[in-house]
């Protein structure tokens, strides 16, 4: 089994080494398959460990097309990162939970989980204020959040953990629900929309459906229904940018609030009625399955 150690110290966060005891079904692998294939390293990781870092069998320097032997330690040790100035943002963040190669963020709305063209102070520069503004800080987000929706985002502290779960991001080992707000309410009240997306004719963010735009698929459960407005419970198989807010718009129920493909609401100043509120995944750092909820923001229920 693959093993992490990792070290943060002061003024950096950074990947020391990752281990692994060769199997007997690896018995005469090369040492590159091993790593891309059992550690989840991506090509670029391995070529910046090959040249800037150091690959160990057994604590004696192998190479890349070594093959390996059942019982032998493997150690895959990663260079540190080097990261750009940017500016702290002191922004008090939730973090309901954290393990030494990741956080979960409970991020507020609005407020931008990536730098955008137009600048401002973003999740990035909160994060980077939060752990102290280390000297070699790197941002690393896994799931991305749209600046009008709250709850639940993961980021990780090292890229080979951000390869990890991005790869899993689209499968069943990364479980994600939102909650949204809507107007009116899709019939049947509960059922699938397979409907795919593209970029709008001359929009730089607005997607639209199109039947030749990138497969999207969309979960969806009506929870509760008054006022000509309900509360559903959505579940992605794909991660089309807006996805849920364009299926949402072409079903005919809006997210409420949501101005690009609805109306502003004056009771969501900045932001709408969207919610990341479950997240489920294993860790690539303990191997543990991490469950982490986030409450139905208030203003939802004043809807």
């Amino acid at each position: 089994m693959a093993f992490c150690k990792w070290s943060i110290e002061t003024g950096g966060i950074f990947l020391l080494e990752l281990t692994h005891l060769i199997t007997s079904a690896e018995e005469g692998y090369l040492l590159r398959r091993v790593a891309l294939s059992t550690l989840g390293m991506s090509h670029t990781q391995f070529k910046r460990a090959k040249f800037h870092g150091a690959l160990l069998l057994d604590d004696r320097l192998a190479r890349a097309n070594e093959r390996v032997n059942a019982g032998q330690r493997l150690v895959v040790r990663l260079p540190e990162e080097s990261g750009s100035r940017i500016e702290p943002y002191p922004l008090p963040l939730s973090i309901p939970y954290r393990d030494e190669g990741l956080l979960v963020i409970d991020k507020p709305a609005p407020l931008p989980s990536v730098p955008s063209r137009k600048g401002g102070l973003t999740l990035e520069n909160a994060i980077y204020s939060h752990l102290g503004c280390p000297a070699n800080f790197v941002y690393h987000p896994v799931n991305r959040l749209d600046k009008g929706t709250s709850g639940l985002m993961v980021v990780a502290l090292t890229p080979h953990v951000q390869q990890r779960l991005q790869a899993a991001l689209h499968t069943d080992a990364f479980f994600r629900e939102y909650l949204a707000v809507c107007e009116g309410a899709p019939r049947p009240a509960e059922g699938i929309i397979r409907q795919p997306i593209a970029k709008a004719d001359g929009a730089s963010i607005r997607r639209q459906v199109e039947e030749w735009g990138k497969p999207a698929v969309t979960h969806y459960r009506v929870l509760k229904q008054a006022n000509g407005r309900c509360l559903l419970s959505l579940l992605l198989e794909t991660g089309r940018t807006h996805q849920i807010r364009v299926h949402l718009a072409w079903l005919g129920c809006p997210v409420v609030g949501d101005f690009l493909y609805g109306r502003e609401d004056g009771a969501l100043p900045g932001r709408f009625a969207l919610h990341s509120h479950r997240l489920k995944f294993i860790s690539p750092v303990t191997g543990e399955r991490v469950f982490v909820e986030s409450l139905l923001p208030k203003e939802f229920n004043m809807l």
